[in-house]
Protein backbone atom coordinates (compact mmCIF):
# COMPACT_ATOMS: atom_id res chain seq x y z
CA UNK A 1 0.00 0.00 0.00
CA UNK A 2 1.07 3.26 -0.95
CA UNK A 3 2.41 5.21 1.43
CA UNK A 4 -0.08 8.92 2.20
CA UNK A 5 1.93 12.05 1.33
CA UNK A 6 2.27 14.60 3.82
CA UNK A 7 3.09 18.46 1.90
CA UNK A 8 5.01 20.25 4.53
CA UNK A 9 7.84 23.10 4.23
CA UNK A 10 10.89 22.82 7.11
CA UNK A 11 12.94 25.05 4.66
CA UNK A 12 12.83 27.04 7.60
CA UNK A 13 14.25 25.08 10.36
CA UNK A 14 17.09 23.63 8.45
CA UNK A 15 17.80 27.11 6.83
CA UNK A 16 18.86 28.68 9.70
CA UNK A 17 20.41 26.43 12.43
CA UNK A 18 22.10 29.13 13.95
CA UNK A 19 18.83 30.64 15.17
CA UNK A 20 19.29 32.35 18.71
CA UNK A 21 16.84 31.58 21.60
CA UNK A 22 14.76 33.88 23.50
CA UNK A 23 15.56 34.58 27.21
CA UNK A 24 12.01 34.07 28.77
CA UNK A 25 11.53 35.20 32.36
CA UNK A 26 8.28 35.02 34.06
CA UNK A 27 7.62 36.59 37.44
CA UNK A 28 6.45 34.75 40.55
CA UNK A 29 6.82 36.81 43.75
CA UNK A 30 7.21 40.50 44.76
CA UNK A 31 8.74 42.53 47.47
CA UNK A 32 10.05 45.43 48.08
CA UNK A 33 14.07 45.66 46.20
CA UNK A 34 13.83 42.10 45.23
CA UNK A 35 12.12 39.80 43.44
CA UNK A 36 11.00 36.17 42.57
CA UNK A 37 11.51 35.12 38.79
CA UNK A 38 11.38 31.89 36.83
CA UNK A 39 14.32 32.26 33.82
CA UNK A 40 13.39 29.21 30.79
CA UNK A 41 10.77 27.65 32.59
CA UNK A 42 13.55 26.48 35.19
CA UNK A 43 13.78 27.18 39.32
CA UNK A 44 12.78 30.13 41.07
CA UNK A 45 15.29 32.59 42.00
CA UNK A 46 15.15 35.30 44.36
CA UNK A 47 16.83 38.29 42.74
CA UNK A 48 17.78 41.59 44.41
CA UNK A 49 17.77 44.98 43.17
CA UNK A 50 20.69 45.13 40.93
CA UNK A 51 21.65 41.32 40.54
CA UNK A 52 22.55 40.28 37.24
CA UNK A 53 22.03 36.38 36.51
CA UNK A 54 24.23 34.26 34.41
CA UNK A 55 21.22 34.23 31.86
CA UNK A 56 21.37 38.19 31.31
CA UNK A 57 18.53 38.96 33.63
CA UNK A 58 18.89 41.60 35.82
CA UNK A 59 16.78 43.50 38.55
CA UNK A 60 16.74 47.07 38.35
CA UNK A 61 13.86 47.70 41.07
CA UNK A 62 11.10 46.11 42.19
CA UNK A 63 7.41 46.99 44.65
CA UNK A 64 4.79 45.11 45.64
CA UNK A 65 2.97 45.76 42.27
CA UNK A 66 6.18 45.22 39.88
CA UNK A 67 9.43 44.52 38.71
CA UNK A 68 12.05 46.40 36.39
CA UNK A 69 13.96 43.68 34.55
CA UNK A 70 16.80 44.14 32.00
CA UNK A 71 16.40 40.99 29.56
CA UNK A 72 19.20 40.68 27.62
CA UNK A 73 20.29 44.67 27.08
CA UNK A 74 15.80 45.46 26.96
CA UNK A 75 14.36 46.95 29.78
CA UNK A 76 10.89 45.93 30.86
CA UNK A 77 8.14 46.16 33.73
CA UNK A 78 6.17 43.35 34.66
CA UNK A 79 3.46 42.86 37.36
CA UNK A 80 3.05 39.54 39.40
CA UNK A 81 2.41 36.32 36.97
CA UNK A 82 3.60 38.15 33.90
CA UNK A 83 6.16 36.60 31.47
CA UNK A 84 8.40 38.31 28.78
CA UNK A 85 11.35 37.36 26.64
CA UNK A 86 13.93 39.23 24.82
CA UNK A 87 13.14 38.10 21.16
CA UNK A 88 10.06 35.78 22.42
CA UNK A 89 6.91 36.61 23.46
CA UNK A 90 5.02 38.89 25.82
CA UNK A 91 1.75 38.33 27.48
CA UNK A 92 -0.97 40.99 26.50
CA UNK A 93 -3.48 42.03 28.74
CA UNK A 94 -6.26 40.52 26.86
CA UNK A 95 -7.47 36.86 27.21
CA UNK A 96 -5.74 34.41 24.27
CA UNK A 97 -3.80 36.95 23.08
CA UNK A 98 0.32 36.85 23.15
CA UNK A 99 2.36 39.62 21.19
CA UNK A 100 6.09 38.28 19.22
CA UNK A 101 9.42 40.24 18.99
CA UNK A 102 11.55 39.53 16.31
CA UNK A 103 15.09 38.60 17.10
CA UNK A 104 18.05 40.26 15.52
CA UNK A 105 18.12 37.86 12.33
CA UNK A 106 14.43 38.94 12.20
CA UNK A 107 12.65 35.43 13.32
CA UNK A 108 9.93 35.23 15.67
CA UNK A 109 10.91 32.39 18.26
CA UNK A 110 8.70 32.21 21.80
CA UNK A 111 8.64 30.17 24.56
CA UNK A 112 5.39 27.56 24.50
CA UNK A 113 4.30 24.05 25.32
CA UNK A 114 2.99 21.00 24.28
CA UNK A 115 0.72 18.57 25.98
CA UNK A 116 1.91 20.48 28.86
CA UNK A 117 5.73 20.26 28.46
CA UNK A 118 7.27 23.09 27.83
CA UNK A 119 9.19 24.21 24.40
CA UNK A 120 10.50 26.82 22.28
CA UNK A 121 8.82 27.90 18.69
CA UNK A 122 9.93 29.17 15.39
CA UNK A 123 6.75 30.82 13.82
CA UNK A 124 6.57 29.61 10.06
CA UNK A 125 3.55 30.17 7.77
CA UNK A 126 5.12 27.81 5.54
CA UNK A 127 4.94 25.12 7.67
CA UNK A 128 1.75 22.84 7.27
CA UNK A 129 1.27 21.82 10.98
CA UNK A 130 3.30 22.13 14.36
CA UNK A 131 6.52 20.29 13.44
CA UNK A 132 9.17 19.05 15.02
CA UNK A 133 12.34 15.93 15.14
CA UNK A 134 11.88 12.63 16.62
CA UNK A 135 14.26 13.83 18.98
CA UNK A 136 12.34 16.37 20.42
CA UNK A 137 8.47 14.69 20.62
CA UNK A 138 10.54 12.13 22.18
CA UNK A 139 11.26 14.38 25.02
CA UNK A 140 8.06 15.95 25.23
CA UNK A 141 6.64 12.55 25.27
CA UNK A 142 4.34 11.83 22.39
CA UNK A 143 3.99 8.78 20.70
CA UNK A 144 4.94 9.74 17.79
CA UNK A 145 5.36 6.42 15.83
CA UNK A 146 1.41 5.92 16.64
CA UNK A 147 0.85 7.92 14.34
CA UNK A 148 -0.19 8.06 10.43
CA UNK A 149 2.96 7.65 8.77
CA UNK A 150 4.05 8.93 5.43
CA UNK A 151 6.49 11.02 3.40
CA UNK A 152 7.19 15.04 3.29
CA UNK A 153 8.83 17.00 1.25
CA UNK A 154 11.91 19.05 2.79
CA UNK A 155 14.38 21.13 1.93
CA UNK A 156 16.82 17.58 2.01
CA UNK A 157 14.51 15.71 -0.15
CA UNK A 158 11.65 13.20 0.89
CA UNK A 159 11.98 12.50 4.16
CA UNK A 160 9.22 10.22 6.18
CA UNK A 161 6.94 11.63 8.92
CA UNK A 162 4.23 10.73 11.51
CA UNK A 163 1.26 12.61 11.90
CA UNK A 164 -0.04 12.94 15.17
CA UNK A 165 -2.40 14.64 17.12
CA UNK A 166 -1.21 17.31 20.11
CA UNK A 167 -3.73 17.26 23.05
CA UNK A 168 -2.69 20.82 23.84
CA UNK A 169 -0.39 23.83 22.33
CA UNK A 170 0.38 26.76 24.00
CA UNK A 171 1.57 30.27 23.66
CA UNK A 172 1.53 33.10 26.06
CA UNK A 173 -2.29 32.71 26.81
CA UNK A 174 -3.46 31.02 23.64
CA UNK A 175 -4.19 27.70 24.42
CA UNK A 176 -5.28 25.98 21.49
CA UNK A 177 -6.54 21.63 22.08
CA UNK A 178 -6.36 19.17 19.01
CA UNK A 179 -3.65 20.75 17.19
CA UNK A 180 -2.09 18.50 14.18
CA UNK A 181 1.75 18.11 14.01
CA UNK A 182 4.16 16.11 12.38
CA UNK A 183 7.35 14.44 13.54
CA UNK A 184 10.16 13.92 11.31
CA UNK A 185 13.04 11.31 11.74
CA UNK A 186 15.50 14.27 10.76
CA UNK A 187 17.12 16.64 12.77
CA UNK A 188 15.35 19.92 13.55
CA UNK A 189 16.95 22.76 15.65
CA UNK A 190 13.42 24.14 16.71
CA UNK A 191 9.83 23.02 16.69
CA UNK A 192 7.78 24.84 14.00
CA UNK A 193 4.63 26.34 14.54
CA UNK A 194 3.45 25.93 11.26
CA UNK A 195 -0.65 26.64 10.15
CA UNK A 196 -2.42 24.38 12.04
CA UNK A 197 -1.91 26.02 15.00
CA UNK A 198 -1.71 29.61 12.86
CA UNK A 199 -5.06 29.12 10.95
CA UNK A 200 -6.63 29.52 14.59
CA UNK A 201 -5.44 32.83 15.25
CA UNK A 202 -5.39 36.20 13.95
CA UNK A 203 -2.22 37.55 13.04
CA UNK A 204 -1.16 41.47 12.83
CA UNK A 205 2.22 42.43 12.27
CA UNK A 206 3.75 45.57 13.11
CA UNK A 207 7.63 46.25 12.23
CA UNK A 208 8.94 43.88 14.80
CA UNK A 209 6.22 42.84 16.84
CA UNK A 210 3.49 40.34 15.76
CA UNK A 211 0.38 39.81 17.67
CA UNK A 212 -1.41 36.87 17.49
CA UNK A 213 -5.42 36.50 19.21
CA UNK A 214 -6.73 33.61 19.17
CA UNK A 215 -10.13 33.18 16.76
CA UNK A 216 -11.32 29.97 18.28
Amino acid sequence: MQKPYFSLTIAGALLFPSVSFATDVSVAGLFSGAAVVTINGGTQKLLRAGEKTPEGVKLIGADSSQAVLEIDGKRMTLGLSQGASAGGAQASSGQGSVTLTADAQGHFITQGSINGNATRFLVDTGATTVAMSSAEARRLGIAYQNGERGFSATANGIAPVYRVSLNNVKVGSISLNGVTGTVHESAMPVVLLGMSFLNRVNMKREGDSMVLTKRF
